[in-house]
């Protein structure tokens, strides 16, 4: 795995969505009430809509307000449609900072 800095832990806080432009890659990282941070490929499945400018999170899901997709801020499984999910990547925090690895999505 390849880690690479995506922000201080300061910048993120629980039950908010946080976007990212990482090596030409939108980013976005959920903190749903309750868990812990989750980033996701800024792209709605259904059509590539950016997640990063055309998104509602609430703290527990995430809505497309493009096209009305919704996703489960827990773990990016779709719950409208079902059977569709966000892609995932690895986040780590280290020594106050965030990490992604990007290439294992």
């Amino acid at each position: 795995m390849t880690y690479q800095t995506l922000c201080k832990q300061r910048y993120l806080a629980e039950g908010e969505s946080v976007p990212f432009m990482l090596g030409g890659r939108e980013v976005i990282v959920l903190w749903p009430d309750g868990g812990q941070p989750r980033a996701f490929e800024g792209v709605c499945p259904h059509e590539g809509q950016s997640l990063v400018n055309n998104a509602d999170f609430n703290g527990r899901i995430l809505v497309c307000t493009v096209h009305g997709w919704v996703f489960d801020g827990r773990d990016g499984q779709g719950l409208s449609p079902a059977g569709c999910r966000l892609t995932e990547f690895p986040l780590r925090m280290a020594q106050g900072l965030v990490e992604i690895d990007l290439d294992a999505a």
